[in-house]
């Protein structure tokens, strides 16, 4: 190996990585020359930057799922060396959980990306393949009830989840109520999921950054593919506009639920629900130094209901007609152009649009009778960002930016419609007046080589948020270290500061389209949080499998909830109607063991946490439990090539089951005194989530069938969900009657087997 010392002459190589038969840019390949001991991997454009010292040495490109690639280089000046891989020959379904830097070697803690080949061979319920699914999967990362895609991390809510698509937030990421997330599997390129130890670059959540890229496009050939299933279609197509130059990407799905029902139920029933949503893309190469980028996402969910009985309350020839209806839907939109200053300076610019909203609305019509309501709610960002990469030499890498976004909050009116014959009543209740803030931010963040041994990587984000005459400024130290103990084992630490401006005021637990996006305002205050992270790691058997051990706290404050018997039908402030300066803490441990290579891969993954809660005038002000607190969590992931032809997956999880609130006692009032004409019962429930549903486990099996084609592939998806028909629980009730009063168990979804049809072309 060879020193590099003071007074030595030091160049840059540079350029961007790509796949050789699409012309998709890679993310995240092994740039690394073991002459030096000095490597890098390519940022989310598939941009390297790597600085070393003047001389003759071998630079080898390496990415899982493609061949190799290795260049003996003399370097007398900076160099631009744009790289080009090609699938390998023999490739297997490999999965790498981490970076392409190995788990040992990576400095930052509590970061995992999982490739779309892997999320693919995941069983899918309903045959629908979800990315936040597969995030479930993950230790640290729990679901909410049976069957929903909405995740908690560490015990963080749903709201301290940051989902980028593109880099542009995505506020409601669920369809049908929660059970899929919006995110087209056909239409991404890459997931990666921050848990901790967060850089200094991100910022506005407390929990996580989930990073979602889409496809670019096929620079060199039209390509596409789509698929039928159990519950809605799908087609993506992708293709050059200017070969090698530009190229575009479009992928739709919609379900067909209602189309089936509108032909089987009654005439006088219209009606019933399904969403869609549609992904698209551009990039533009303008140059060697400039590439543009313009993508969008746009989605809806759309329930309603019309009953029409023919007859009337008031005369024999009106018509009786009810009719419901929701709906709610994301758009997004993003702009980004990327540009080499030189070979050490590289900088984005993005442009973002995010509009997330849901309506409600309900009437009922009968001769000279009708009454209607509707509720209407949203959130809308207008954003700019602009990011630097700069090398300056080996030893250090620079990130520094600034960020800009306006809101424009719509917490939601409720506009009630009443007549009778000649009476008109119109009344509109209004949760909260429109609300518009200001975010912004400052980071800069340094990854330094300290020796052979020692990387840290060390930054600030300093956040300023103003809303009317209130102005929020929080300065937000970040640190992580990882520290060579031998080349096989690593340990690492880190410690973040998070600030959050937004809240969700939630009434469920999947993300239904009635949890209502607030700012912080200047009596409700911005969340806080503190998060430490210490983590063990090793790889073994010639790093055929990969382990980790990590342990984390985290402390939460001025957290809020409804007020008890708050929801968002009340016709007042929605500052009114919430409990502030709320606590909360969560620790525990992660154990993640992975195999990535190989025909038979997967990983498991167990969760030991603790979740609790704290308000002043909620549980008599005392500590309780989340109601996502689970003691357990495992997770089994295994997927087995048997040939082109024939693959498996298979997952079996296991979950401590959630805490729920049970009255203790329950008396018998008489309103009217002893001699009262009714009973009332009144409940007292004592500590708040003191009582567990069952646990939860669940074992699903997919196989694919592979058959090539003179023109396509087609594929053929048998999958079982919950195949030894587990009854999970998906809420309970309590039924009374005189003699007792008994818990019952509500379960969802039994054994359910699926088949998708899919082919590529």
């Amino acid at each position: 190996m060879s020193s590099m010392v003071l007074g030595q002459n030091f160049h840059t190589i540079s350029g961007y990585i790509e796949d050789e038969s699409s012309g998709e840019s890679l993310i995240g390949v092994n740039v690394y020359s073991k002459n030096l001991s000095v490597g890098t991997t390519t940022n989310n454009f598939g941009f390297y930057s790597l600085t070393v010292p003047e001389g003759n040495w071998d630079l080898n490109f390496s990415f899982i799922g493609y061949t190799d690639f290795s260049k003996n280089l003399e370097i007398k000046t900076d160099l631009e060396l744009n790289v080009s891989l090609a699938l390998s020959s023999q490739i297997i379904n490999e999965v790498v959980l981490t970076d392409q830097i190995s788990n040992v070697e990576q400095t930052q803690t509590s970061v995992i990306s999982v490739p779309v080949v892997q999320i693919k061979s995941i069983p899918a319920f309903l045959g629908e393949i979800d990315v936040l699914k597969s995030i479930q999967l993950l230790p640290g990362v729990q679901s909410g009830n049976e069957g929903a895609s909405g995740f908690y991390v560490r015990g963080g809510g749903p709201d301290q989840n940051l989902i980028l698509l593109d880099g542009v937030p995505v506020y409601n990421a669920s369809h049908l109520f929660g059970f899929f997330s919006v995110f087209n599997i056909d239409a991404i390129k890459n997931v990666k999921l921050t848990k901790g130890g967060f850089p200094a670059r991100f910022g506005g959540r407390l929990s996580s950054v989930l990073e979602i890229d889409m496809k670019e496009g096929n620079m060199k050939e039209f390509k596409g593919e789509g698929s039928i299933g159990l519950i809605s279609s799908k087609l993506a197509l992708e293709g050059p506009i200017v070969k090698d130059k530009a190229s575009f990407m479009i992928s739709g799905r919609r379900t067909y639920a209602d189309l089936l029902l509108n032909s089987v139920q009654p005439s006088e029933v219209s009606g019933g629900y399904y969403f869609y949503d549609l992904n698209a893309k551009l990039n533009y190469k303008i140059s060697n130094k400039d590439r543009i980028y313009l993508s969008g996402y746009f989605g809806d969910d759309i329930f309603g209901l019309n009953f029409n009985d023919g007859g009337g309350i008031n005369d024999l020839d009106s018509q009786d007609e009810f009719n419901f209806g929701l709906g709610w839907g994301n758009k997004t939109a993003a702009f980004r152009w990327n540009h080499v200053f030189n070979n050490k300076l590289f900088s984005n610019t993005t442009l973002t649009y995010s509009r997330y909203s849901f309506d409600i609305d309900q009437g009922f019509e009968s001769g000279d009778y009708n009454f209607a309501f509707a509720y209407i709610s949203g959130l809308k960002d207008f954003g700019a960002k602009v990011d630097f990469e700069f090398s300056p030499n080996p030893n250090h890498s620079l990130k520094f930016g600034y960020s800009y976004t306006y809101h424009d909050f719509f917490p939601g009116e409720l506009n009630l419609d009443f007549s009778f014959d000649e009476t008109d009543v119109d009344t509109l209740f209004q949760f909260s007046d429109d609300l518009q803030a200001h975010d912004s931010f400052l980071y800069i963040e340094d990854e330094i080589k300290i020796n052979e041994r020692l990387k840290m990587n060390i930054g600030t984000h300093l956040a300023l948020f103003s809303i009317k005459d209130n102005a929020y400024l929080k300065l937000q130290p970040r640190f992580s270290a990882r520290y060579l103990l031998n080349e096989n084992w690593s340990i690492k630490c880190s410690y973040a500061e998070m600030q959050q401006h937004l809240h969700l005021l939630t009434n469920s637990s999947v993300g239904l389209p009635t949890d209502i996006w607030v700012p912080a305002t200047d009596s409700v205050r911005p969340q806080q949080s503190r998060q430490f992270a210490l983590s063990i790691n090793t790889n073994f058997l010639d790093g055929l499998l990969e382990a980790g051990l990590e342990g984390y706290y985290k402390k939460m404050d001025d957290l809020i909830s409804y007020k008890e018997g708050s929801s968002f039908w009340d016709a007042q402030s929605w500052e009114s109607s919430v409990e502030i300066g709320g606590e909360g803490k969560s620790y525990g441990m992660e154990l993640f063991l992975q195999k990535k290579k190989g025909k038979t891969t997967g990983w498991i993954g167990y969760t030991l946490s603790w979740t609790y809660r704290r308000f002043d005038n909620i549980n008599f002000g005392d500590w309780y439990a989340y109601k996502y607190d689970r003691r357990h969590d495992i997770s089994i992931v295994l997927s087995h090539k048997f040939s082109d032809k024939i693959d498996i997956g298979a997952t079996w999880v296991y979950g401590t089951g959630n805490a729920i609130t049970f009255p203790q006692a329950t008396y018998w009032s008489y309103p009217g005194g002893p001699q009262g004409e009714y009973i009332q019962t009144l409940d007292y429930y004592g500590e708040r989530n003191s009582t567990r549903m069952n646990p939860y486990h669940r074992f699903d099996l997919g196989v694919n069938f592979h058959k090539q084609k003179k023109h396509y592939e087609r594929t053929i998806s048998l999958s079982v969900y919950n195949l030894y028909n587990r009854k999970n629980p998906f809420f309970v009730y309590l039924d009374e009657d005189p003699d007792q009063t008994v818990a019952r168990q509500v379960s969802l979804f039994p054994i359910i087997p699926t088949v998708t049809y899919n082919i590529r072309f």
